[in-house]
């Protein structure tokens, strides 16, 4: 059975670039990861939609870029990735990097906690953000 990566906005207007490329590359994360794409969605919203579902599932009193919902079994990921597209703005010109690497960045983030890693330390970061280097260079 395959699954399907699917992208759907809250609260915003915002329409990917290039979905049918976006979705293969995504693929391809995934598979390198040795797993297998179940249904993923990516819901594009505001910073107060997000800030909503933080504070409401998550409990936590702060913005912030994205919040995955992981619903994966075994080796076939599936979830919701929520992300704030103000944040990824906002984020991309604090770092001086163009929005899509910063939106791409970020969504590729939520394709490795599903994946199963984790950044709640510095040495799980330092190999979330190695990772995440490794697949935005496979972005065409």
């Amino acid at each position: 059975m395959s699954g399907a990566i699917n992208f759907y906005n809250e609260e915003i207007e915002y329409r990917l670039v290039s979905i049918k490329g976006t979705r293969a590359w995504l693929n391809r994360c995934i598979e390198q990861e040795g797993k297998t794409a179940g249904d993923i969605s990516y819901i594009f919203c505001n910073d107060e939609y997000l800030y909503r579902l933080n504070s409401d599932y998550l409990k936590h009193d702060t913005y912030t870029d994205i919040i995955t919902f992981d619903y994966s079994e075994g080796e076939r990921v599936s979830g919701d990735i929520f992300i704030s597209i103000e944040r990824v703005k906002e984020n991309a010109s604090i770092y001086g990097v163009p929005f899509r690497h910063e939106l791409n960045r970020v969504m590729v983030h939520g394709i490795l906690h599903l994946c199963g890693y984790k950044d709640k330390t510095k040495k799980q970061s330092e190999l979330m953000r190695k990772k995440e280097d490794e697949y935005l260079a496979l972005f065409v």
